[in-house]
């Protein structure tokens, strides 16, 4: 069976990291490294939901419910991640999208690692 864990949890590493260097150069006033690293990002994002779709394939036979709702999750922590960068890049205010981010993207990983699949940090 291919073994897309490993490889999903890189993916969003790096996502979050290129997310927050995205910001940060957008924070700084470089609006070309901060395009670049958006575009980059974007591949990221790719990357995750197909590495994530590739797990609940595989795996939502065991608990189809809960993979479902972490599937859901990853969905959401994406689009609100992309709707902070480009409301930040537009000027608008992203205090509430930065809160729902927050809380979906905790809830996210609280559940992948929670799954079956997962590493089983909360036993």
């Amino acid at each position: 069976m291919f073994e897309t864990t490993g490889l999903h949890i890189a993916s969003w590493v790096i996502g979050i990291i290129l997310f927050f260097a995205a910001y940060g150069l957008h924070k700084q006033g470089n609006a070309k490294g901060s395009k670049i690293t958006h575009m980059i990002l974007r591949l990221f994002y790719l990357f995750i939901i197909g590495t994530g779709a590739a797990l609940f394939i595989f795996h939502s036979s065991i608990d189809a419910a809960l993979y479902g709702v972490k599937f859901l999750l990853g969905i959401l922590t994406v689009g609100f991640m992309e709707m902070v960068l480009v409301r930040t890049k537009k000027g608008k205010s992203t205090q509430v999208v930065w809160i729902l981010l927050v809380l979906v993207l905790l809830g996210t990983i609280y559940l992948g690692f929670r799954l079956p699949v997962g590493y089983n940090f909360f036993a």
